[in-house]
């Protein structure tokens, strides 16, 4: 069953195919030519979202620099060595988790940063990189499908973790460490059956949540998701404030900083996790879909990228990697847009925000390490 992941090239078998410079450097091209536009457009709005604070746009400046400088870097290690050093990442991110539950430095009721040289960053972004690489490590070693013991272990491999960042406590970024993790054993083959018994139990254990692990804030969260303006000065304030600013927005928007719910502070975390009410409001419809095609351009490369691996590990990563991506995305906007409850994640590249950025960047870099494998 393995095997049928494992593709090769036939011009590149037979020597024929000729490396480019950005073969050498280990570089997609087209996939670096989306991330500067992206990049691009993230420091437009970040400047009218943040009320044109130069600091804000310089440090984002500094993140986005740092971002790309690990991806170069990371480009440069190939497959076989990622997947073989692999628990060194995973097992160095749960000695940080669990530093952060002992040194960590809290802000809005939460836990969830260290401080390091006055340099604050977050461990469980880290996470996000590190636990698709473990579990597409541990898998790519196995026989495919993997069996119910290698089921087990790839999600004892995701849930330690998980656990750790639920603590801080961080709802939404646990579940996005568990779904990185989950997509690389969902692409290695996983069953039907699993899939099926998984569902049943996240269903079951729902009221568990709801009433043992949840906290009130939480479950507060959830219930403004169904009425926000039972609380408008309250718990509904950002949903009721976000909606209003991208519907103002209408088509094509009131022109770049010239949004009233942004500019007079009425939309809470406008240069963070509601970035995209701002782009809304000054760039209307229009500015949306933009940015949709720019993220849809990036999640196809990628997503070509993951179907050319050369290598089983190559493909698991590669696609574990984009389609955490995309739920990124997705939850973002849903969350800005009230459709999901508000969880605390960043619009991708786009938020300010130094170890989201320089995070995402070290997964592209890992994506471009599997495209020039096989050249």
């Amino acid at each position: 069953m393995q095997r049928d992941f494992v593709r090769h090239l036939k011009d590149s078998s037979s020597g024929i195919y000729r490396k480019t410079r950005w073969d050498r450097l280990h570089l997609d091209l087209p996939l670096i030519l989306l991330l500067f536009a992206l990049c691009g457009v993230g420091i437009a709005v970040l400047y009218s979202a943040s009320g044109q604070s130069q600091h804000y746009v310089s440090r984002q400046l500094v993140f986005y620099g740092i971002g790309f400088v690990v991806m170069l870097v990371a480009a440069q290690f190939p497959p076989r060595f990622l997947a073989r050093w692999a628990f060194i990442p995973y097992t160095f991110g749960l000695c940080m988790l669990a530093g952060v539950l002992f040194f960590g430095v809290g802000a809005k009721g939460a836990q969830r940063w260290l401080e390091l040289g006055g340099f604050r960053f977050q461990p469980s972004e880290i996470m996000k990189v590190a636990v698709p690489l473990m579990v597409a490590s541990y898998l790519s070693q196995r026989y495919l499908p993997p069996s119910f013991k290698h089921v087990v272990i790839a999600l004892a491999l995701m849930i330690a973790p998980a656990l750790l960042v639920g603590l801080q406590p961080d709802l939404g970024t646990a579940l996005l460490v568990v779904a990185a993790g989950f997509f690389a054993l969902f692409l290695a083959g996983l069953g039907k059956r699993y899939i099926f018994g998984g569902i049943l139990a996240v269903l079951a254990a729902i009221p568990v949540f709801w009433f043992f692990l949840m906290r009130d804030y939480q479950r507060q969260r959830v219930l403004t998701l169904l009425d926000p303006h039972a609380d408008r000065l309250g718990s509904g304030w950002n949903i009721i404030q976000s909606t209003t600013a991208i519907g103002s927005g209408g088509w094509d928007g009131k022109g770049w900083m010239q949004g009233t719910q942004s500019q007079l502070d009425f939309l809470p975390e406008s240069h963070t996790d509601f970035i995209i009410a701002v782009l809304a409001e000054d760039f209307g419809l229009v500015g949306v879909l933009a940015l949709l095609t720019l993220y849809l351009l990036i999640v196809g490369r990628c997503l070509y990228i993951s179907m050319r691996a050369a290598s089983m590990f190559g493909r698991l990563l590669a696609g574990s990697i984009t389609l955490t991506f995309v739920v990124y995305i997705v939850v973002n906007m849903g969350m800005v847009s009230g459709v999901l409850p508000v969880v605390g994640v960043p619009l991708p590249l786009v938020s300010y925000g130094g170890t989201a950025i320089v995070t995402l960047m070290l997964g592209f870099g890992m994506l471009m390490s599997v495209v020039t494998d096989r050249k």
